[in-house]
């Protein structure tokens, strides 16, 4: 695992200092680090997607996976710093299942514009030892049934 090191304001990880603090400009900071994580993350994995065996399909990474990441992960700089395992969490999270153990998949939010493209939404978990929980949110998305990374954030109080 990378080295982490951590005072009151900040969190130090290799290159990147990601901010604590609530502020705008915090929150500014924490989504160019997302941002830029994704930017080298697709540099190196050129096929844009990691095979998920609880899904038991691809999930791609896109600019919409970037998008709604960078602008929900940056809140909490938690999440922020969850992104830096993208591979770990797109292999290893699990998807929810009912009690027969067939996948539970609910419709996109109706009101929401980034979701319309999607016939499904898959909630899977990762618990990653010494971090916590990281929730990683799948979309379906119509015709193709392609699964795209939709979200990434961290699960506190749970």
């Amino acid at each position: 695992m990378k080295e982490i090191r951590e005072d009151e304001k900040n969190i130090y990880l290799e290159d990147y200092i990601i901010p604590k603090g609530m502020e705008k400009e915090n929150y500014q900071v924490r989504k160019k680090i997302i941002i830029d994580f994704y930017a080298n993350w697709i540099a190196a994995n050129v096929t844009k997607h990691i095979y998920n065996g609880s899904l038991n399909s691809f999930i791609e990474v896109k600019y919409l996976s970037i998008n709604e990441t960078s602008g929900k992960a940056a809140y909490n700089y938690k999440s922020t710093l969850a992104i830096i395992f993208l591979t770990e969490i797109l292999e290893k999270a699990t998807v929810k299942k009912d009690k027969n153990g067939n996948i539970v998949a609910e419709m996109p939010k109706p009101n929401v514009k980034n979701q319309a493209r999607f016939s499904k939404i898959f909630t899977m978990l990762y618990s990653k030892p010494d971090f916590g929980k990281i929730k990683l949110t799948v979309g379906e998305l119509r015709g193709s049934k392609q699964k795209i990374q939709y979200c990434i954030t961290t699960i506190e109080n749970d």
